[in-house]
């Protein structure tokens, strides 16, 4: 890979760096918060899409800037907006999976209907995967959607829906092949949350936020043509959408992002009359993970790489998965720790998220839950051992015959 910029991306950089200068004032505070976007964001977002900072390869018809696939530019981007600690857009659920799922497989219909909105933050997304008996078994799926003239009507439960309690729609794995085997019966829906018969149940997290939600779906009906490529393809999809989560939740953006802001705390922290970058120890640590998000950065370009050839992942995305969760839990550790004495209370509800402390506090919480969520590190580390090394299965407990 050459990462050489020619004159095109040196000409991207400084239109760049020249639109941070002018307008990054208006940028929304980055990190800390998972809600509904507010009017800035939503004015922010629109600026990103209208310059191509955001949404850069989606086709004009659907609400991008139609680009064509770049690493460098992408990657420009990306250092730019995380240098100059600004928001690079709405980096939801909605625009992180379901956007590009819809855009490898999903109809003209769908992508014409749900593109924009979601890229605009108009419509916002939460993803029915989990349910209470098979979180990390998504093939065991028992939500079932039965067909009823020309509806599926549905019934079934799902829980940890991040989202759940402001989302619009739910981008819905179930079971639509009763008689078919566990992997081929599945399919996924488009569902409207204000359908009648859903119900949805916050669950507060340690954060003391309802970050997680179980949704009760109960005669819920769907028109048959919001269905993801066709019956019984829902593993197909599962398959696409869990390559864009897993790159989503190891986002190395994110890292940068937190890796400049901790950069910029230790040099502003004092302690004892020394700043905290003069430490050793503090300094030996950031260093440490500096090595860290460099090599998950050009991972991701890797990633990015084999995406515009068209080519599966594999490996390298359980991988990203795996080592980028940890990674943001060490980042948020490091900036609990330089916060010091400020890094201890926990008042979530009396500072607020634009407090500094609050936001790397509920950082550092959340991230040991995403450190389980798409696909647990242990199950990422059991592929990788399978797949990718080529190490056998761990063999099969044998249950004792019983006593007479």
């Amino acid at each position: 890979m050459d990462l050489t910029y020619s004159t095109k991306h040196q000409e991207l950089q400084a239109e760049i760096r020249a639109f941070i200068e002018a307008e990054g004032h208006r940028s929304p505070k980055f990190g800390g918060g998972r809600n509904r976007p507010d009017q800035q964001a939503l004015d922010w977002q629109g600026l990103l899409l209208e310059r191509g900072y955001f949404a850069r390869t989606v086709p004009t018809e659907y609400g991008g800037h139609g680009a064509e696939p770049d690493v460098l530019e992408t990657a420009i981007i990306a250092d730019e907006f995380s240098r100059a600690g600004i928001s690079p857009g709405l980096l939801d659920v909605g625009n992180l999976i379901v956007v590009p799922s819809l855009l490898d497989l999903g109809s003209e219909a769908q992508c014409a209907r749900w593109v924009r909105p979601t890229l605009t933050g108009e419509t916002i997304w939460c993803i029915g995967n989990s349910e209470p008996g098979s979180g990390s078994d998504m093939a065991n799926a028992q939500t079932k959607a039965v067909a009823v003239g020309d509806d599926f009507v549905i019934n079934g439960q799902k829980i940890w829906t991040s989202g759940a309690h402001y989302a619009d729609m739910m981008f819905l794995l179930c079971r639509t092949e009763a008689e078919a085997p566990k992997h081929k019966g599945l399919s996924y829906l488009l569902v409207p949350m204000d359908t009648d018969g859903i119900e949805v149940r916050p669950l507060v997290t340690m954060t003391e936020r309802p970050e997680f939600n179980e949704t009760f779906l109960t005669d819920v009906r769907v028109p048959m043509d919001q269905i993801v490529m066709g019956r019984g393809d829902g593993w197909k999809v599962a398959i696409a959408s869990l390559k864009h989560e897993r790159v989503m939740l190891g986002d190395p953006n994110k890292q940068l992002q937190r890796l400049h802001g901790i950069r910029e705390m230790m040099r502003e922290t004092v302690i004892d009359g020394v700043a905290v970058m003069d430490l050793p120890e503090y300094r030996d640590r950031l260093l440490r993970l500096q090595a860290e998000v460099l090599a998950a950065k050009f991972h991701n370009m890797r990633l990015l790489t084999l995406h515009d050839r068209g080519e599966e992942p594999g490996i390298p995305g359980l991988i990203q998965k795996l080592y980028g969760t940890t990674l943001n839990h060490k980042l948020s550790a490091l900036a609990i720790d330089v916060l010091g004495e400020a890094g201890l209370p926990y008042e979530p509800h009396e500072f607020g998220e634009n407090d500094p402390a609050t936001a790397w506090q509920i950082d550092y919480m959340y991230d040991i839950g995403l450190i389980i969520g798409g696909g647990t590190s242990q199950i990422q580390k059991n592929i990788i051992s399978e797949r990718g090394l080529g190490m056998p299965r761990e063999p099969k407990a044998v249950v004792p015959p019983a006593r007479s």
